[in-house]
């Protein structure tokens, strides 16, 4: 492989929605974009369970494969890194009501650094957001909405 072939990194990623309609969107630790919560599958490992390992890892939540909702594939320049492009399973996830029990509630872990939940149309506008949630995830919600 030459040095200046692009890297292709295989990963889930999971909109993660409110009942208010809002998205989570995460920074990782040192970088500058936001984008959904996820992660590099392991070896052996489908995009399903990646996802809901990667809740699990990055913000705390216990989430069953089943409660995910497929959304499809995407394939496009990665958020953080040069030369780099990403191969991803999509999931969505409505996060229940906490009815105030802090256990339910996402918190950064692992190497997110800052969560931030936003109207999908006011994300948008971010110059700060990810490749797939610009190109991909964000139009495919507003234009349903």
């Amino acid at each position: 492989m030459r040095t200046d072939d692009p890297v292709v990194l295989t990963l889930s990623a999971v909109l993660v929605r409110d009942a208010a309609g809002r998205i989570l969107l995460v920074r990782k630790r040192g970088t500058s974009k936001f984008m959904q919560p996820g992660g590099k599958l392991e070896p052996g490992e489908s995009f399903s369970a990646a996802a809901a390992r990667e809740m699990q890892e990055e913000l705390g939540l216990s989430v069953a494969e089943s409660e995910l909702e497929v959304l499809g594939d995407w394939y496009g320049p990665a958020a953080n890194e040069e030369n780099t492009f990403i191969d991803a399973g999509l999931f969505a996830y409505t996060l229940p009501a906490s009815n105030g029990d802090p256990s339910r509630e996402p918190a950064a872990a692992a190497e997110i650094e800052e969560l931030l939940w936003m109207d999908p149309a006011q994300a948008l506008e971010r110059e700060d957001i990810s490749p797939l949630l610009r190109e991909h995830i964000l139009p495919h919600m507003l234009a349903g909405a």
